[in-house]
């Protein structure tokens, strides 16, 4: 058989995604378990409803700001890769790895051993047997003169088992993951809904004051907590650009990918807002300041003791949903890679039969199951997150580079708001990534660290594909 096959005769990745399945991939992933958890963590910086309301409502802004300017970007490079292709045609193929380095070492790997282990969490609550408390091996050992200890739980395991099925079923085709994808993103939705109809109609809560002058809060004190509040927010609403990841599989990329990325924003801030505002109908925020699991708090105070388990129920859907999604998306970034010859050459192939990126979808899903099993990684991802706000900024200020550096390219769709759109998501989030930087110096100097390390790995690759 004539191995010298030509390019053309190879399998490709087929446009199989609409815009229904588009919209359903941006909601599923960004829905995961944040607006259950985060608004206690928001209160405790801004104890005010009308400024808890107001970070909300202004993260949402700024995700909508950052979605406009990657709908041009989509639409003008509508490849299989996403962000890392603009990193690359804007600067250079080191920028684009080195996003693609820490996307695959802790970004996204990192988060979705979070969501496998939150998922778990939370069906642990029905299940005790695989809960993440049930321990089944223990075991204390030494490294460079320091004793560390390790444990591997029931709902360890269970997280693993999630992320391997779901790969699985990803590996056989891009219709049945969007099949799961569509199916648990509308039970998602509707289930949230549900809380919002049933919290107006038969919950025992109180009027919402909307005041904006919170106790012992002012001036600085206060543009520092709303600040911080924004971090908590942007974490929340992560993971809303990852539908460009996979603009090689959508139809019709030049419309559906700028249409998909409005309103998939536009829905998730809707329901972002409408939440926390039963949050508040729910509880006083003297209730709500510092609380975690601030859903179960509210569904209690609103329907009794026996509401929480339908918030765990719903915590279960949310992230398994999100969870698929992210298992979806990100292998693209890796093909992407391995097609420039900067990863193993495997990763670039396309499945014959199933159509997708098969050697992507496993290595993921090997690594993040050794972070699943790992479980202390958490810290880790913190120096990821910092990183990744930093790509953000330079991939939505790529969309000036690629203007002035590809005037004739095609562009069917173009920022809406242009400049001011990305203007103003670059400096906010430049505001985001500076308090951070002020607030957890160690973590931000380790991420770009982290990163660091990838220019030699870099270098290797490319000698490499010399070679070659």
């Amino acid at each position: 058989m004539n191995k010298e096959l030509k390019k053309d005769s190879l399998p490709e990745l087929l446009r199989q995604l609409g815009l229904f399945d588009s919209i359903m991939i941006i909601v599923g992933i960004v829905i995961g378990s944040g607006i259950f958890l985060t608004t206690g963590i928001i209160a405790k910086n801004i104890p005010s409803p009308g400024f808890i309301l107001l970070a909300w409502v202004v993260g949402g802004l700024l995700t909508l700001a950052g979605a406009l300017t990657y709908a041009e970007l989509g639409a003008s490079f509508p490849q299989a890769g996403g962000q890392y292709v603009y990193l690359r045609e804007a600067y250079s193929p080191l920028v684009a790895f080195l996003f693609g380095w820490i996307f695959f070492l802790v970004y996204m790997t990192g988060g979705i051993a979070a969501l496998a282990l939150a998922f778990a969490e939370y069906f642990g609550r029905f299940f005790s047997l695989f809960s993440i408390q049930n321990s089944i091996f223990s075991t204390d050992f030494s490294l460079l003169h320091h004793t560390f200890h390790y444990s591997l739980s029931m709902g360890q395991l269970v997280g693993i088992g999630v992320i391997i099925i779901l790969s699985g079923v990803n590996y056989i085709g891009v219709g049945p993951g969007k099949a799961i994808q569509n199916l648990f993103t509308v039970l998602k939705i509707g289930t949230l809904l549900l809380i919002l109809g049933l919290g107006f109609t038969l919950g025992k809560g109180t009027s919402v004051e909307l005041s904006f002058h919170p106790q012992g809060f002012q001036g600085l004190d206060l543009m520092m907590g709303f600040g911080i509040a924004l971090v908590a927010v942007s974490w929340a609403f992560d993971g809303w650009n990852n539908i460009n990841f996979v603009a090689g599989e959508i139809k019709h990329p030049q419309k559906t990918l700028p249409w998909a990325l409005i309103l998939g924003t536009l829905t998730v801030t809707a329901l972002y807002v409408l939440i926390n505002y039963i949050y508040l109908y729910a509880l006083p925020m003297e209730e709500i300041v510092g609380v975690v699991p601030i859903a179960e708090r509210a569904a209690t105070a609103l329907w009794g003791a026996s509401a929480a388990s339908w918030i765990s129920a719903a915590v279960i859907v949310s992230t398994f949903s999100s969870l698929n999604g992210s298992i979806l998306a990100g292998p693209r970034v890796y093909y992407a890679m391995a097609r420039d010859g900067l990863f193993f050459s495997k990763v670039a192939r396309v499945h014959p039969r199933f159509h997708t990126p098969g050697f992507a979808i496993f290595i993921q899903a090997v690594w993040a199951s050794i972070l699943t099993a790992i479980g202390t990684f958490e810290q880790i991802f913190t120096f990821a997150m910092f990183v990744a706000i930093l790509f953000w900024i330079a991939a939505v200020f790529s969309v000036f580079t690629l203007r002035k550096k590809f005037p004739h390219l095609p562009r069917p769709y173009k920022t809406w708001g242009y400049p001011l759109v990305p203007i103003v998501f670059i400096f906010a989030s430049t505001g985001i990534l500076l308090n951070t930087l002020v607030k957890k110096p160690v973590e931000s100097l380790a991420g770009l660290g982290l990163t660091a390390l990838g220019i030699p790995v870099y270098h290797y690759w490319k000698k490499r594909k010399k070679n070659r």
